[in-house]
């Protein structure tokens, strides 16, 4: 065990420029054995940029890093491996048919001559963090927090006594995230060194020790957590008072726009990916949909939106059935459907061009004559910059170039802009700091104001009952439960999403 309270990173002026953007600039950061340190910031602060370099991914232009007070150069993800860094990336980074032992000791020099001593060492190696795992399950088969018990399983057998964690709970249960803290704290208290990166500043006041916030590319500040609160960590991070209560104002005149009546949907194997699926969606109402990830909550999306074939059941919008008809056909009619997909540069963006040409691609099918006009576009792009203060060296800047939370900026406010009368949206505000995600959820309510149906797939809790009116939970394809979001718990729909409360619907 490492002596509690030492330094095990230590960073001094480190600076990171990709040509003329300065992501880090000057940053100072300490993170001591046996404690947890978060790191917060908005997007664009700089926080990825700083772990990429502790990870070997990036090498800083100037500054110096110190582990266990000794200089030293991570020019690659081999050499962190080595100095006993481990980062577990919010994307797990698993083979899927491999098995868990598979997994674990990929790309290290252990052979599986030995399976079952092998078997035991895992096994032994969980015990001792409190991890449960099965060696021999394959990754297709685990949920998503085996899967990233997998994952902390690889850099801990690495021997990593330092672990960098990227928005570890995006993707848990309350209950999973419980658990995951409840590990990590046990690592805490074995001397392991940890930083954990998320927006969700509740856990970041339930698990760590100190924080430390990054501000355009400068570490602010560093505070310790049992002196501190949301409010102040908040203004901390944007430079400015922002008001953390999230608006619900009262659906006015709600009535079923859409009705999902039993409808069925398979992945490209074959295997269901919504089974019998019925609810309805209002307008003037904010749906929230919850559910562990792989849920279907994808194949919702893209059936809402024309986009998914259906194998039974039917799709309504006024009374008319859409069952079998595609995202053309929805145009046709006159549906708009606003649709912000979870993978947003793969079916949302295209990453080569810039915000003028993103836009075009909702609106050119409108224009007259052989040539199109991009003034309109362009000035569209320029309107959303100002008004979602989208970081962007210009409106055509390939928006591959762009920060994740950026990218999700352009592809909300092209959807928003586009007038519809229903808007889905998956994970609109994944990746973004607390400031976009409130500009966020403001932009919502003002198209519920309008009498827009909006669906809010999102993964944290406390956002789905502070902002929406109903929320459906999804378990496995099917729906467990429809509750109302102004009297349920975070457990009642924590419960729902495993289906623990024993496969019988709950409708409130």
């Amino acid at each position: 065990m490492e002596q509690q309270n030492k330094s095990a990173i230590l960073c001094r002026g480190i600076t990171k420029t990709f040509g003329t953007v300065v992501a880090n600039d000057n940053v100072d950061l300490e993170v001591r054995y046996g404690e947890i340190l978060a790191l917060l910031g908005e997007n664009g602060s700089g926080k990825t940029t700083l772990m990429n370099m502790l990870s070997g991914i990036y090498h800083p232009d100037r500054g110096q890093i110190f582990i266990d007070g000794q200089e030293v150069v991570i020019d690659s993800p081999v050499v962190a491996m080595e100095l006993g860094i481990g980062m577990i990336h919010q994307h797990f980074k698993l083979v899927e048919v491999f098995t868990a032992t598979e997994n674990i000791i990929l790309g290290t020099r252990e052979k599986l001559q030995n399976p079952r001593a092998l078997r035991e060492q895992i096994l032994e190696l969980g015990r001792s963090v409190g991890l449960e795992v099965d060696p021999d399950k394959r990754v297709y088969d685990m949920s998503v927090s085996e899967k990233q018990t997998v994952e902390i399983l690889k850099v801990l057998y690495r021997k990593a006594k330092i672990l960098i964690l990227d928005e570890p709970t995006a993707v848990l249960t309350p209950q999973e995230t419980d658990r995951l803290f409840a590990i990590l704290r046990r690592m805490r208290e074995q001397g392991c060194a940890i930083i954990i990166i998320t927006h969700k500043l509740q856990e970041v006041l339930s698990i760590s020790d100190r924080v430390t916030i990054l501000w355009k590319g400068k570490s602010m500040d560093t505070v310790e957590t049992a002196k501190t609160d949301a409010r102040q960590l908040t203004e901390l991070m944007v430079g400015r008072p922002v008001s953390l209560q999230i608006s619900r104002p009262q659906p006015k005149n709600p009535h079923t726009i859409m009705s999902v009546e039993g409808v069925s949907a398979d992945l490209p194997d074959g295997a269901p990916a919504l089974r019998e699926v019925s609810f309805e969606i209002r307008a003037g109402e904010i749906l929230g949909v919850a559910g562990v990830a792989g849920s279907g909550q994808k194949q919702l999306c893209e059936v809402l939106a024309g986009l998914w074939p259906v194998t039974g059941g039917r799709l309504l919008f006024d009374q008319e059935d859409l069952t079998g008809k595609n995202a053309a056909r929805f145009a046709e009619l006159g549906i708009r459907l606003g649709f912000v997909p979870e993978d947003r540069l793969g079916m949302g963006l295209v990453a080569s061009m810039g915000m003028t040409d993103n836009m075009l691609l909702k609106s050119y099918h409108r224009g007259k004559g052989l040539f199109i006009d991009r003034a309109p576009a362009k000035a569209l792009a320029q309107q959303l910059v100002e008004k979602l203060e989208i970081v962007t060296p210009g409106v055509e800047t390939p928006v591959r170039l762009l920060s994740g939370g950026n990218v999700q900026k352009v592809l909300l406010g092209r959807e928003i802009e586009s007038s519809p009368t229903v808007l889905v949206t998956a994970y609109p505000v994944r990746g973004l700091d607390i400031n976009s995600s409130y500009t966020v959820y403001d932009l919502l309510n003002e198209q519920k104001e309008k009498g827009v149906a909006v669906v809010f797939i999102g993964e944290d809790l406390d956002v789905l009952l502070e902002l929406c009116d109903r929320i459906l939970v999804l378990c496995h394809g099917q729906v467990t439960g429809i509750v109302d979001a102004r009297s349920a718990t975070k457990e009642q729909v924590g419960l729902l999403m495993t289906d623990a409360h024993g496969g019988k619907e709950v409708v409130a």
